[in-house]
């Protein structure tokens, strides 16, 4: 009931707050100085919930068009957390066409779920978990040519006991630092405050920065961004929001590499394999109320 009463909870502070997003928080002095002593940062995109299924205007397609040609960066590389028993995803023709895609155009794919739908791990049974991991570790596999490295579970949340269970499986969890709050798949999925979603966060985030709790990676600070791959509204501004993130880092102070983006498989690997989480019971920073509503309960 107490868990119940949480996500109650927080569903109504959502819907409540629906719009109001914090200002940008202040940078001190202090925390200018910090900053000249870190290096420059690099944005790791990520991408969940995908491939879509869909035959009209495939929006995962349009994300890695996007990826591919844009005016900041081409040839970008992204980590695709990818559901590979889910109909509407990666259990269907058109979504094994799109993650060979992926593989082909040098993008990562990473473990989200192998279920039929978007199922929390920790409500999975330990035999039902063991399947769920194997089937995925397989599709993707048979695409890849190797198992993935890379796990997000769904709605960030694992505990003690899923945590290991990735571990046996050689998937290391990879969380976020910066969140466009896309996960809304139907109904109203647009983000009209998108820009002061990310400025605020990226405010957060140079913080983090400053006090050097972000790891340093080939010279650049890899900052994780998560966006999701089904939404239609994200995909037709997926350049946009690599604009966003370009002038929020610059409005919050926060130096950019001169190549903002990864752009090189191998580099992205290996800055993802270093923002991984080591241990079940290690303290995470998530953006917006996820920290809140897993507090306690999920480490």
């Amino acid at each position: 009931m107490t868990q119940l009463f949480k996500v109650l909870s927080t569903l109504a502070l959502a819907l409540g707050l629906a719009g109001c997003i914090a200002a940008p928080i202040d940078m001190t002095p202090q925390t200018q100085q910090r900053l000249q002593a870190q290096a420059p940062v690099r944005f790791l995109l990520t991408f969940d919930d995908g491939p879509s299924a869909s035959s009209f205007w495939n929006p995962t397609d349009t994300v890695l068009d996007s990826l591919a040609q844009n005016d900041v960066q081409p040839n970008l590389k992204a980590v695709f957390f990818v559901q590979t028993g889910a109909s509407r995803a990666g259990d269907s023709d058109i979504g094994r066409r799109v993650m060979q895609r992926e593989h082909a155009d040098g993008q990562i794919l990473g473990f989200h779920t192998a279920t039929h739908f978007h199922t929390n791990h920790r409500l999975l049974s330990p035999q039902d978990l063991e399947q769920s991991l194997s089937k995925g570790s397989t599709d993707i596999a048979a695409i890849t040519g190797t198992p993935p490295s890379l796990v997000r579970p769904p709605f960030w949340n694992y505990d003690k006991r899923t945590f290991a269970a990735y571990q046996r499986h050689g998937m290391h969890v990879l969380l976020t630092d910066l969140s466009a709050n896309d996960g809304k798949i139907w109904g109203f999925n647009a983000s009209p405050r998108r820009r002061a979603n990310m400025l605020r966060q990226m405010s957060e985030v140079r913080e983090r920065i400053a006090s050097g709790e972000l790891p340093t990676v080939d010279g650049v600070i890899p900052v994780v961004v998560t966006f999701h791959d089904l939404n239609r509204y994200t995909a037709r501004h997926t350049r946009e929001y690599l604009q966003i993130l370009l002038d929020s880092a610059k409005a919050t102070g926060v130096t950019t590499a001169p190549k903002p983006f990864y752009d090189d498989q191998g580099q992205l690997l290996q800055a993802a394999m270093a923002r991984t989480v080591t241990e079940s019971a290690e303290p995470v920073q998530l953006p917006g109320i996820w920290n809140w509503l897993w507090d306690g309960d999920s480490h």
